[in-house]
């Protein structure tokens, strides 16, 4: 890696679509076989190719980092204490890790990113590798709420997506994927969830860069190619004239 990283930063509600957001800008910048492509050519760094006037890396230069796997390490209770955490306030992440990894990664290091069990509500033994990519995605609830973390961003990107639709996926994600009960996941969401999306998480709107309604579609994708490519391309140049407030677009189809 020639260039330091560049970091996208993707918040939003809960069930608004960030993870699928996620995984499609990973996909279009990492060269996706399911990405239109035509006409290649390597540009001026070595490492991005142009295929249609869109930019593409190589495979395996995207980095996604779930916020979630930064929950705070609570093995040290017993289940039914941990089970009553809320785990939508900010305390209940590990920031200083977060920070201390985004660091190692933008310092070219590698890091052993956490890995968490929803079912039991808690950090596990298991670690994985993540080596320092030429774009890194960190993508969660909160990823723009610590003004430090957010000052390591080179974009950010806010999710909106209507509350009744969010909910909906809530509940068909907790109860299907995570093993909850559908009494227990109405509840949290009502206690906890709703109240601290606007509280802490719909405010950090304001620090967006980008707002996107309703997940990912294929022009906010394309949008966000074209900023990443152009960020990365002052990168590559040497250049450092950055803008100190970037305008907010907010795209809506």
């Amino acid at each position: 890696m020639s260039t330091p990283s560049f970091v996208l930063g993707i918040a939003g509600g809960t069930g608004a679509g960030k993870t699928t957001v996620a995984r499609e800008v990973t996909d279009a910048l990492d060269g996706s076989p399911d990405r239109p492509s035509s006409d290649s050519r390597t540009g001026s760094g070595g490492d991005i190719e142009r295929s249609d006037d869109r930019t593409t890396l190589a495979p395996g230069s995207v980095t996604h980092i779930p916020l979630d796997n930064y929950y705070e390490d609570r093995s040290d209770l017993l289940f039914g204490q941990r089970k009553t955490i809320n785990y939508d306030h900010p305390s209940a992440f590990d920031w200083e890790l977060l920070r201390a990894d985004l660091d190692r990664l933008l310092s070219g290091q590698p890091i052993e990113m956490p890995q968490y069990d929803f079912e039991v509500h808690s950090r596990t033994d298991e670690r994985v590798r993540v080596e320092p990519t030429d774009v890194i995605v960190l993508e969660g609830i909160l990823a723009l709420y610590d003004e430090t973390i957010t000052e390591r961003l080179d974009l950010r990107l806010y999710v909106e997506t209507d509350a009744d639709v969010r909910i909906l996926r809530r509940i068909r994600r907790d109860v299907l994927e995570r093993g909850r009960g559908l009494e227990g996941v109405i509840e949290q969401y009502l206690s906890t969830v709703k109240p601290m999306h606007e509280q802490f998480v719909e405010p950090t709107k304001k620090r967006a860069d980008l707002v996107i309604p309703e997940g990912a579609n294929t022009v906010a994708i394309d949008l966000l190619e074209d900023a990443i490519a152009a960020a990365r391309d002052r990168q590559m140049s040497g250049s450092s004239t950055v803008e100190s407030e970037p305008p907010l677009i907010e795209y809506d189809d």
